[in-house]
């Protein structure tokens, strides 16, 4: 790859960590091409780019970056508008605070105790669901996480008023309750789910929302090619392999 190639970005459409850089990308009017695998399913290669095989990775010329918040401050330290944190000291750092909070809480709650339990276990490794996991995720840990939200999310508008890195992180992993059919209770969570509503409704996650459907109810060996039919900007080369291989990481 050269300095003047477009940006790939490696990584599922389904993760809510490439989601996340790719709504970044559609934001900030970026081109890109992205290798579409399942971190799971990267090969040696990928694994060198990534020793976690976690997604995303990004590539731009000669450099490989991993981990969604890296990749995000490197895109807006070379493409600094529209800016994705507020221009305030003390709101930005607010904003950090709070995409900190849904990458680790969130992903962990709503991903690696619930979609992870419906959804990767099932379709990746072949496993049955931990039920004991399951609902405690479903009934204490994802309804204590929209509790604090819910306190958190403003009635009207965004986070911060354009569209912010902290807006972006917390409705991505929204996406993927949807996606293991858990709705949120807009009686009980209203400024969430219009929050979150208003969020998943722009440009930037609505231009991804159909490729997602199309992994969704595609076999993983045959989404590359679903997608390049579909008309996503998938990249020439791939990094994927046909067997699944865990990571170092638990999970």
């Amino acid at each position: 790859m050269t300095a003047s190639a477009p940006l790939t970005v490696i990584g599922s459409y389904l993760s809510p960590y490439v989601r996340k850089v790719l709504a970044v990308l559609e934001h900030k009017g970026l081109p890109y091409a992205i290798d579409p695998i399942v971190p799971f399913y990267g090969n040696e290669r990928f694994a060198q780019l990534s020793p976690a095989r976690r997604v995303p990775v990004l590539l731009d010329g000669d450099l490989a970056l991993a981990d969604s918040t890296v990749i995000c401050e490197y895109l807006q330290d070379k493409h600094p508008t529209p800016a994705l944190w507020p221009a305030d000291t003390v709101a930005r750092a607010r904003a950090r605070a709070i995409e900190e909070y849904a990458d680790s809480v969130l992903g962990e709650v709503f991903i690696w105790r619930y979609f992870n339990q419906l959804v990767i276990n099932r379709f990746v490794w072949n496993q049955s669901v931990d039920e004991a996991v399951l609902a405690k995720a479903r009934d204490v840990e994802i309804p204590a996480a929209l509790d604090h939200l819910e306190a958190l999310l403003p009635e009207q508008g965004l986070l911060f008023g354009p569209l912010s890195l902290a807006d972006i992180a917390v409705a991505t992993f929204f996406r993927n309750l949807g996606f293991a059919r858990y709705q949120v209770d807009a009686t009980r969570w209203p400024r969430t789910a219009g929050f979150v509503g208003r969020v998943l409704g722009l440009p930037c996650f609505d231009t991804l929302a159909r490729f997602e459907q199309l992994c969704t109810r595609t076999p993983i060996a045959q989404q590359r090619e679903a997608l390049i039919a579909a008309g996503a900007p998938v990249s020439a080369q791939t990094l994927g392999r046909a067997a699944p291989v865990k990571g170092v990481l638990s999970k």
